[in-house]
């Protein structure tokens, strides 16, 4: 007699849950901030025990810190002061397109409090060798004094703390903290240099300006980087504050920490970080062409009210953060398939 058992049926498995936008990501990481910032007086004292050798760099960091205030600016007819810190304060001061240079260590700070877990599972061990990017620091610093050039002493300065950090912690810290000292650049003032990449930004924030305007129906021509009303309707030139410099460093900057923070694989940090031009520059034509269309429809004084508004101007911000998170969440859906692929192939589970 045959056995008519059968096998039972198998239950099916449970849908996956979706994948959290860069949105939501980005809401859930500032939440956690707000619980990590309640819990600081007694995390940092856990980070004081889980940081070895950590009195040793503060020793080393103290040491640096004056070095470059006392022997850190030779460029003297700016702002009298030896003190490169105190330079750097003035230089951000007095350039608009500078002032984020206030927050950038604390911005560094905030992404290794951020990866503190992941930092405290490294292997952490004083390593000389270090010692040679702390010469290439000081060697740099040096080159920036002899030919007055500050901006190149605070190359100097900020590569050399992470040198002592290399120092005091090991080349594993090095190399897991190298993205967010990457954002030491965003402390460097343009200044006057920034023209080099202003001019060509405002170049063509104007020509494409234009091309869209005429194509919308609105006659606007262009006169270098000027956009003029055929009709003697406005005249505006796309200045220096125009050019997106602003919004670039800004949008680069949330594309340095949306990369950082979302993915490992370093192409997709790159395409993040590539976006960052593109869309600083739709975000400078679309204020541009608001500016144009408010002034072909209630005349120049209108355009200039338009250009002037504070709440507008933030909405300048508006689509290369979109943009950013956007391009981010569609990444990280390729990712998230990528390793559950990975782990089907070796039997694990996604």
């Amino acid at each position: 007699m045959s056995d008519s058992t059968s096998p039972a049926a198998a239950s099916p498995a449970p849908p996956a849950a979706p994948s959290p936008t860069a949105a939501q990501w980005l809401g859930d990481a500032l939440a956690d901030l707000m619980v990590d910032v309640r819990k600081v007086p007694e995390q940092a004292r856990e980070w004081a025990g889980i940081l070895p050798n950590w009195q040793l760099f503060a020793v080393l960091l103290g040491a640096w810190i004056l070095l470059f205030h006392f022997f850190g600016n030779a460029t003297l007819g700016y702002i009298d002061t030896p003190s490169l810190l105190g330079w750097m304060d003035y230089a951000y001061r007095n350039s608009e397109d500078d002032q984020l240079g206030h927050y950038v260590p604390f911005i560094v700070l905030g992404l290794l409090w951020w990866k503190r877990t992941e930092l405290a599972a490294i292997k952490k061990e004083v390593w000389w060798p270090a010692l040679f990017l702390v010469l290439i620091s000081l060697a740099i610093h040096l080159l920036g004094y002899i030919v007055q050039q500050t901006r190149i002493s605070i190359v100097g300065f900020y590569f050399g703390i992470y040198a002592l950090t290399g120092v005091v912690w090991g080349p594993r810290w090095l190399i897991v903290t190298f993205f967010p000292a990457f954002l030491f650049a965003f402390g460097v003032p343009l200044g006057n240099q920034g023209a080099s990449i202003t001019v060509p930004l405002r170049l063509l924030a104007t020509t494409i300006t234009v091309t869209i305007a005429n194509l919308t129906g609105f006659s606007v021509q262009q006169a270098g980087n000027f956009m003029i009303d055929p009709n003697d309707g406005f005249k505006f030139e796309v200045a220096a504050a125009c050019s997106g410099i602003r919004s670039l460093t800004a949008i680069f900057l949330m594309a340095s920490i949306v990369s950082f923070l979302m993915f490992k694989t370093w192409w997709r940090r790159i395409v993040v970080l590539s976006s960052a031009i593109p869309l600083a520059v739709i975000s400078n034509v679309l204020r541009l062409l608001g500016i144009v269309v408010v002034a072909k429809l209630f005349g120049q004084k209108a355009g200039h009210d338009f250009h002037d508004n504070t709440v507008l101007m933030l909405m300048l911000y508006v689509p290369g953060i979109v943009g950013v998170l956007a391009l981010a969440s569609w990444l990280d859906k390729g990712e998230r398939a990528a390793r559950r692929r990975e782990a089907q192939a070796k039997g694990g589970t996604p």
